[in-house]
């Protein structure tokens, strides 16, 4: 009985674990790199940047633009395939740095609803986040932006918003999250000692 507490113990510990490494393994992606996110990069240059990245759950997307020049606006892939750009939706970012969390596996989709950005500038992005197991169905939950340095909190999208430019940043002066992951990890001898005690 003892070893079955004591098996259970173990599980719930390294579960635990698990569940703390993967979140904290995250990566900040600056959509564009030195560019930004800009209607004068061209048509290919987003698809060509995605597929130079790999993005995974709870990776977020740093996008960095001019105040006032630019949106983000996560959307829905007809509206992305359209550039259909409902000024009407609360779900537009304005405010740069736009950070946008990668909330659940699946296709992400975003443009600029500034003017004819999105049709004739090109910008616009679409992310496939992979799930890790070919099986599961990705889900429709939109992703969640996250409150820009500055301050200002963007409006969480619902069926694909954008965040609303403000001044820029430099395009890499968003570093990636601190190395959190490495703290637990080395953690590890002390969890481990930890399960061995209550073992014997």
């Amino acid at each position: 009985m003892s070893q079955l507490r004591n098996m259970s113990i173990i599980l719930v510990v390294f579960a635990f674990v698990a569940t703390i490494l993967e979140r904290t393994e995250a990566a900040d992606h600056t959509v564009g790199d030195s560019t930004g996110w800009t209607s004068s990069a061209g048509a290919k240059f987003y698809s060509d940047w995605a597929s130079n990245n790999t993005f995974k759950q709870n990776d977020v997307l740093v996008f960095n633009f001019f105040a006032g020049a630019h949106t983000v606006a996560a959307t829905n892939k007809a509206d992305f395939d359209n550039c259909n750009v409902n000024q009407n939706t609360n779900d537009i970012i304005t405010t740069s740095p736009a950070r946008v969390t990668l909330n659940r596996t699946g296709d992400f989709y975003f443009i600029c609803t500034v003017s004819s950005h999105c049709q004739s500038g090109g910008q616009k992005l679409t992310i496939k986040v992979p799930t890790s197991s070919s099986s599961t169905p990705p889900s429709s939950t939109p992703p969640s932006p996250t409150p820009p340095s500055s301050g200002t909190t963007p409006t969480p999208p619902t069926s694909g918003g954008t965040p609303s430019p403000s001044s820029p940043t430099q395009p890499d002066a968003t570093p990636p999250s601190p190395g959190s992951a490495t703290a637990i990890v080395a953690t590890f001898p002390a969890l481990i000692a930890i399960v061995i005690n209550l073992l014997l």
